[in-house]
């Protein structure tokens, strides 16, 4: 393929982090291969992707689409019309665009892209961030060229001959670590010294995670843990005025982590959520994890991706309906054996998959040429 000539990539999807953040890493892994190329994010109007993706220095263009709510809401009967008017919005942008090929990363806006794609035969590449293929992708895979997978056994959904074994892409400073401690210590405001708890629930937040914080913050405070805590946008002007009347010097509460790199470097102990971008940052950074899987997602499969990683003794889990009241006790368990916190952190990081987002570039070069 010619370094220098301007190809032509349209990337769809979105909704959550864990869609967008792979989207924009393998927009800049093509990028820095092939820097000549026009890069065209399509995603879902109101959705975060309509903010990351120009933060990011990409073009974005919007749909109407939504998704189906799980009970009978009037939003449910636009979903039709939304739906109709996403696929014509989304033939025109793909005629005017012209794509060399087409990539889903999964949410709203996947669905009608690469359907018109698919409809005037553009190459398109699948990519399933999750151990349970989700229904949109089970359907475009039918027509797709290439499914890049971040588990392994994924045949169970898709058909094997166009299977790749990529892993999940990550941001990039995710796969440096090393040195960068003390300045995460001192950026955050954290004591050295102190066994370091970082909790994270999403950059929209967790209620069952806060409220197991919230819950157990005074005893963590008193047990001499620091807790770098993530509430998410939705929960942090309750979490500051709870916070604040306990008035906890060891419980550092932010909205939105931004420099997540120093935020994994400063932690010993983290405990997360297990959407499908979190648990292959989590891999990377290889230290002990306690995963609460949301029980709130289709086809419960936070519990899939974390089992992935529980069955390998690579990380522990606890169930969200015995989080409040019981984290500090898991917390405890753990940090008391430093040998198999040391031994969950190492089997973590061998199931990594430091390079998906070359891996999924080079599948797409194989499409486009």
């Amino acid at each position: 393929m010619e370094k220098n000539r301007t190809y032509r990539i349209m990337i769809s999807g979105g909704g959550t982090g864990g869609h967008i953040y792979p989207a924009i890493a393998i927009a800049n892994a093509w990028k820095d291969e092939f820097p000549d190329s026009e890069i065209l994010f399509v995603g879902a109007l109101g959705k975060m992707e309509m903010q990351k993706v120009p933060e990011a220095g990409y073009r974005i263009e919007g749909l109407p689409v939504a998704g189906l709510q799980r009970s009978l809401t009037a939003e449910n009967l636009k979903f039709p019309f939304k739906l109709l008017k996403s696929l014509m919005i989304a033939k025109k942008m793909v005629k005017e665009f012209r794509p060399d090929v087409v990539v889903g990363v999964g949410g709203y806006a996947s669905g009608p892209i690469l359907y018109a794609a698919q409809s005037k035969g553009i190459p398109t590449l699948v990519q399933e961030q999750n151990s349970y293929a989700g229904l949109t992708n089970k359907i475009l895979a039918k027509k797709a060229n290439k499914i890049c997978v971040a588990y392994p056994n994924m045949e169970r959904f898709f058909p094997v001959d166009k299977i790749a074994y990529t892993g999940n892409p990550v941001r990039k400073d995710i796969l440096e670590l090393e040195g960068k401690r003390e300045k995460a210590f001192h950026h955050f405001g954290l004591k050295e010294g102190k066994k370091t708890v970082l909790v994270l629930g999403g950059s929209l937040g967790a209620r069952t995670l806060n409220q197991a914080v919230l819950k157990d913050m005074k005893k963590l405070d008193k047990s001499g843990y620091q807790v770098l805590w993530q509430s998410g946008k939705y929960y942090f002007k309750e979490m500051l005025e709870k916070t604040d009347a306990a008035g906890l010097e060891n419980i550092h509460l932010r909205e939105f982590i931004r420099e997540m790199d120093l935020a994994y470097a400063a932690a010993d102990v983290i405990v997360s959520r297990a959407g499908a971008l979190s648990v292959s940052e989590l891999s990377i950074v290889g230290k002990p994890v306690i995963f609460i899987p949301s029980p709130n997602v289709a086809e419960d499969h936070q519990t899939k991706n974390a089992m992935a990683y529980v069955s390998h003794n690579a990380a522990w889990i606890l169930k969200d309906s015995d989080a409040v009241g019981k984290l500090k006790l898991k917390l405890d368990e753990l940090i008391a054996d430093p040998s198999k916190a040391l031994s969950l952190g190492s089997n973590m990081k061998s199931l990594a998959k430091p390079n998906a987002a070359v891996a999924i570039r080079k599948e797409i070069e194989q499409l486009v040429a």
